[in-house]
């Protein structure tokens, strides 16, 4: 009798699930090699950007695994996609927890596959590693921008106006009705949490108008405070002007305390969108919301329900 089919090692499971994804891209040298190569492009400057996702942090303990795949894709994108950079590369390294099957890991390249031919993006390496801790995977992505116009976090101006893309909130509502903590008859909220979409639609009238950008992973408050921070500026933020979509709207009518809705929704986190500051006097691009304004001085003065309050941490913090 034959025995179970025998586990790939990792050259072999290289060879399998992730070498297709190089697309042919020449500096991958077809995954056989220990580096890359990323030849310059004239008159563009590299964005490199790195982001982690981990098990029971990041995503919920037993998350399919081809949806964290295309998670770590677009967090990782939606970076590049705030400093107006057009993604190109990207290399991957993954820990594969205990019990993490052929099957599992077949199922996470089938995802990573998806999102990186839907984004036009090649794996060029990365590595791959067992451990006795939970299902964790970095994806560091490359994209490139005009030399001199990544939209950096810092430069921001008294007198700016402060936008959002999108809507806001959708994020971390997504994570109760995943937890199931709320209803979401649709699915949408849920779809939202876990198949976020990068803004990379918005790179152009990044690149045109925008004086500082970041996307909002930690939540809006704590997004729009590292502009601050970082351009040595204040800010005014009034969740008042929130833009919501119709199911945060109704989620939010249903609340006792209007304050405190506003805040949960614009401290989340999960939203992938882009908040950035703009001239004033600048005409605004399609699909932003002006939710507030620099002026000079430190520190971000946040408004709710006609009050000002106190958003604690603005979001999430990286221990």
């Amino acid at each position: 009798m034959s025995g179970p089919p025998k586990r790939l090692d990792e050259f072999g499971e290289i060879d399998r699930l992730f070498r297709p994804l190089a697309r042919g891209n020449p500096g991958a040298f077809d995954l056989k090699d220990d580096a890359a190569v990323v030849p310059g492009r004239e008159g563009h400057d590299l964005v490199v950007t790195k982001d982690a996702i981990v098990e029971g942090v990041h995503f919920p303990v037993g998350e399919a695994p081809d949806l964290v795949a295309r998670k770590l894709v677009r967090v990782n994108l939606s970076d590049l996609a705030a400093k107006a950079a057009e993604p190109f590369a990207a290399f991957l390294a993954v820990a594969w927890p205990r019990g993490f099957g052929d099957r599992e890991r077949e199922h996470f390249a089938m995802g990573l596959a998806s999102d990186l031919e839907g984004f036009g993006v090649d794996l060029l390496g990365g590595d791959t590693v067992s451990t006795p801790g939970p299902f964790t995977c970095t994806l560091t992505a490359l994209g490139w921008v005009p030399a001199g116009k990544m939209v950096r976090r810092a430069g921001a101006k008294p007198g700016d106006c402060l936008l959002v893309s999108g809507t806001i909130g959708d994020g971390t509502l997504g994570l109760a009705a995943v937890r199931g903590e709320i209803d979401d008859p649709e699915g949408r909220l849920a779809y939202r949490y876990r198949i976020p979409e990068p803004r990379l639609d918005l790179r152009q009238a990044l690149r045109r108008q925008a004086t500082a950008a970041a996307d909002v992973s930690d939540g809006l408050v704590a997004d729009a405070r590292h502009i601050a921070e970082a351009s040595g500026v204040g800010l005014v933020l009034d969740l008042d002007r929130l833009p919501l979509s119709g199911a945060a709207a109704t989620w939010l009518e249903r609340q006792s305390d209007l304050a405190n809705g506003l805040l949960r929704l614009g401290t989340g986190g999960d939203d992938y969108e882009i908040v950035c500051t703009m001239p004033a006097d600048a005409p605004k691009p399609p699909g932003f919301t002006i939710i507030g304004e620099v002026r000079a001085g430190a520190g971000i003065e946040v408004r709710a329900a006609g009050q000002v309050v106190d958003p604690g941490a603005g979001g999430w913090t990286h221990g």
